[in-house]
C-alpha cells in the first residue's frame, strides 16, 4: 500500500515515520515534506501543496490512504475534494474542521451541547471588545477567531495587554479570518486556572478511540514565561490525566462533541484534539478544539504507539472504527523543540545544522523547519527540530532528549531545559 502524508512539519515527519512500521505500507510520500523526510531513504518528498494537484497525485499513484497533518488544508476542504474523487483520506471535512478554524463556532457549539468551557463573548467591533475588557478586567484571554498556527492567543495579565491584543487582532494585519478577506473577529474568554493537558482521540464519525494523554509546553521560556509558541516540547503520558479525569473527559467533552457534530450533520472523522484545563478538583474544561494531531504532542505519542497506525487510520477513514484499546509503550516519551533565533516572532533561517544523531528505537529527531540543500540540513522555519526520547521515567526521558539536544548545533538555537518538570515535580 502507498500512503501520502500532507504537510511539512515535525508532526508529519513523525506520522510518516510511524506509518513505515505498518506491515501493509510499502511506500510513504510526504507533500511537501522537509529536510528530515528528505534524509530518510524510505520516505519520498513530493513538492506539491495545491489541493487539486495533491488529489491528482494520489489518484495517479493509486495512494491507498492520505493522512492530513496541518489544519490549513483541512479548513480549505481537502477532505471534501478527495472524497468527491473517491480517494480515501483521513481527516475532517471543511464543515467539521470549523471546530478549529473558527473559535467563535467552537465556543457556540460547546455552549449548545453543554461541553464545559470558559465563559466567553465574541466581537468583530473593536469598540465593543474594548468595552468588554473594561467591564471584566484582567486576566482575560484574547483569541483571534481564525487559524493562527497556535499563536493567535494572548493570555493578558493586564487590561493594557488585552487592549493591545484586540487592536492587533482586529487591525488591518489581523491573523486568521481577516487574512482570507473575511471579517476579523476576536473571542474574549475568562482565564481558567489549573494544569493544561492535551487529549486526542481518533474518530470515524461515530466511534472514538482515545490516544494516550500528553502535555504541551506553549511558552517560549523556561518556567512557562514569555509569549506563546506553537509548542516548545511535550511528554506522554501526562500524570494530571488520572483515570478519573480520563473518564470525565470522555463522558463530558469528547462524546458530546462527536455526538453533537453528527447530529448537526457534520460527522467528525479525524484526530479530534481537546486542549484541556484541569482544576485542583480534577474537573476538566475545554480551552479549545483542534481538528488534527498536536505538534509536538504527535511526536511523543507516535514514539509510544505500538499498534498499527495504518490499520487504525484506514478503519477510521472507512467509518469502521471498532471500539478497541491501542497498545502503548509503558515508558515515557519526551520531546524537546529546538527553535531558530527570533522565534516565535520572525525566525532567522538558512543556518547549517550539524551533530544530528542516528535514530534509534529510543531516540528520534523529528524535523519541522528544516530543508536539505546541497546535501546539508539548514534551518527553514521557527521550530526546527523536535528531539524525542523514551525513558523509564519522565526524568530519564528528559535527560536523554537534552543530551542529544546539546550535541546538535545551529547558530542561535533556543530550547527549554524544563520540559516535563510538572510531572517530575509530582514524584
Amino acid at each position: 500500500m502507498k500512503v501520502l502524508v500532507v504537510g511539512s512539519g515535525a508532526r508529519e515527519h513523525a506520522l510518516a515515520w510511524r506509518l513505515l512500521h505498518s506491515a501493509r505500507v510499502q511506500h510513504v510520500y510526504v507533500a511537501p515534506g522537509n529536510g528530515g523526510t528528505a534524509l530518510d531513504p524510505r520516505l519520498q518528498n513530493v513538492p506539491i501543496t495545491a489541493l487539486d494537484a495533491l488529489a491528482d497525485f494520489a489518484a495517479a499513484e493509486k495512494v491507498a490512504l492520505t493522512v492530513v497533518g496541518p489544519e490549513a488544508p483541512l479548513a480549505g476542504g481537502i477532505v471534501d475534494l478527495f472524497r468527491a474523487r473517491g480517494l480515501r483520506i483521513f481527516g475532517p471535512t471543511r464543515a467539521a474542521a470549523q471546530l478549529e478554524s473558527s473559535k467563535a463556532f467552537a465556543k457556540d457549539f460547546m455552549q449548545r451541547h453543554g461541553i464545559p468551557t470558559a465563559a466567553y463573548a465574541s466581537f468583530d467591533d473593536a469598540r465593543l471588545a474594548h468595552a468588554h475588557v473594561e467591564r471584566h478586567g484582567a486576566p482575560i484571554v484574547v483569541k483571534a477567531d481564525g487559524l493562527a498556527a497556535g499563536k493567535g492567543v494572548v493570555v493578558a495579565t493586564t487590561t493594557a495587554e488585552a487592549h493591545a491584543a484586540i487592536d492587533d487582532m482586529l487591525g488591518p494585519n489581523a491573523p486568521g479570518a481577516a487574512a482570507a478577506g473575511a471579517q476579523a473577529r476576536v473571542v474574549l474568554e475568562e482565564c481558567l486556572v489549573g494544569e493544561e493537558a492535551s487529549f486526542i482521540v481518533v474518530c470515524d464519525g461515530r466511534h472514538v478511540v482515545p490516544l494516550a494523554s500528553s502535555q504541551d509546553h506553549k511558552r517560549i521560556g523556561e518556567g512557562d514565561t514569555g509569549p506563546n509558541t506553537g509548542g516548545m516540547g511535550a511528554y506522554s503520558p501526562a500524570p494530571v490525566v488520572t483515570p478519573n479525569v480520563h473518564a470525565r473527559v470522555m463522558q463530558e467533552i469528547i462524546r458530546p462533541a462527536v455526538d453533537g457534530m453528527a447530529r448537526e450533520g457534520m460527522p467528525f472523522t479525524g484526530f479530534l484534539y481537546a486542549g484541556l484545563m484541569i482544576d485542583a478538583h480534577g474537573q476538566p474544561r475545554t480551552i479549545e478544539f483542534n481538528c488534527r494531531l498536536g505538534d509536538p504532542e504527535a511526536q511523543v505519542l507516535l514514539m509510544r504507539l505500538k499498534s498499527d497506525l495504518f490499520e487504525l487510520l484506514v478503519r477510521a477513514a472507512d467509518g469502521a472504527l471498532a471500539e478497541h484499546e491501542l497498545q502503548w509503550d509503558r515508558r515515557t516519551a519526551l520531546g524537546v523543540v529546538m527553535a531558530a533565533p527570533g522565534y516565535p516572532g520572525t525566525p532567522r533561517t538558512g543556518d547549517g545544522v550539524s551533530g544530528l544523531p542516528a535514530g534509534s528505537d529510543e531516540l528520534q529527531v523529528f524535523h519541522g523547519g528544516s530543508a536539505l540543500r546541497d546535501g546539508r540540513i539548514v534551518t527553514s522555519g521557527g521550530r526546527v527540530l523536535c528531539v524525542t526520547a523514551l525513558g523509564d521515567s519522565v526524568r530519564i526521558a528528559q535527560g536523554k532528549a537534552l543530551a542529544a539536544v546539546r550535541d546538535i548545533r545551529f547558530d542561535g538555537a533556543q530550547w527549554r531545559n524544563d520540559i516535563g518538570q510538572r510531572a517530575i515535580g509530582r514524584h
